[in-house]
């Protein structure tokens, strides 16, 4: 029986306030992960106390100002380049602790889209210090090969961003593309093999880069989540812009990018576990998918937003 409809949120469905996603330990079956994302039309601003949480601020569209309170009552102020869209390429972030005061404002004259992507930061004794990272120091990753090509922005992983729980990057996905694939799991914590963590997918779609602009074309993606007898879940959502997809468990993938529309999404993941590393164990049904890549190239229209 599918279950979508605990796990799938359309845009605006879980607004809070000035925020028109808001995904926090506030629904059922929710604990470790959150992620906001408010549109701030000009000298527009969204303040959140982070409370037990570590926050990365990521602009989505438009470059915001970020100004911080840390637990000491020391304050920072670090101004966002960010960018023109998703689509754009990598964006410089900022990393806010918990215990901190955080206030998000968009100076410029159009209108900008923040997220912020937020996990329950449980592993480290004190609080870290708050840290701007250039877009120039995103490690941007092409992922797959042929059909299964993606580009995969690595801002919040443990090898590049110092955190306490919190794992987190973006894929782009081209018309056409699978990726999220083969289809895998994090739900487990086996050492050194796999950890337990729960996962947000936020994505936005658009009409092909390139493509002739269609009237009333509905840019839209699929992703799909499934479990095993024991853990069940069944979850095959077609999303659009602002939508978002819960993994709390089971095998996640494919992410479908159909023809004629790119797909990008947002990870957000964290969990219980001691260590924070992204381990992950493929479904043994269709694993074997990866080897098919070595005599395949990547997709040429990678990456987007030009040479990296």
């Amino acid at each position: 029986m599918s279950t979508s409809s605990r796990w799938v949120h359309r845009y605006g469905t879980t607004g809070d306030g000035d925020f028109q996603v808001a995904i926090t330990d506030a629904l059922d079956g929710w604990e470790h992960t959150s992620l906001r994302v408010a549109t701030l039309p000009s000298a527009g601003q969204v303040d959140l106390a982070t409370g037990n949480s570590e926050i990365i601020v990521v602009p989505l569209r438009g470059g915001p100002d970020v100004m911080v309170v840390d637990h000491t009552g020391a304050r920072h102020e670090v101004g966002l380049t960010g960018r023109e869209s998703v689509f754009a390429g990598p964006t410089d972030v900022c990393y806010v602790p918990r215990e901190a005061r955080l206030t998000v404002r968009n100076p410029g004259r159009g209108a900008a889209v923040v997220a912020l992507a937020g996990a329950r930061a449980t592993k480290l004794a004190a609080p870290l210090p708050v840290r701007h990272l250039a877009a120039a120091d995103v490690p941007v990753e092409l992922r797959g090969a042929g059909m299964a090509s993606r580009e995969v922005r690595n801002f919040g992983i443990p090898q590049v961003l110092e955190a306490d729980s919190i794992i987190a990057c973006e894929v782009v996905t081209p018309a056409g593309n699978w990726s999220s694939y083969p289809p895998h799991k994090h739900d487990e914590e086996r050492d050194g093999v796999e950890t337990e963590l729960e996962e947000i997918y936020y994505f936005e779609v658009r009409t092909e880069a390139g493509g002739t602009p269609v009237d009333g074309a509905d840019p839209v993606a699929y992703q799909r989540v499934y479990g095993m007898p024991q853990r069940p879940i069944d979850v095959l959502a077609e999303v659009r812009s602002g939508d978002v997809v819960l993994v709390p468990h089971g095998w996640h993938g494919p992410a479908m990018a159909p023809p004629g529309y790119d797909l990008y999404y947002l990870n957000v993941m964290a969990g219980p576990g001691a260590t924070r590393a992204w381990l992950i164990c493929d479904d043994p049904a269709h694993g074997w998918v990866r080897q098919s890549w070595a005599g395949q190239a990547v997709d040429p229209r990678l990456p987007m937003g030009g040479p990296r």
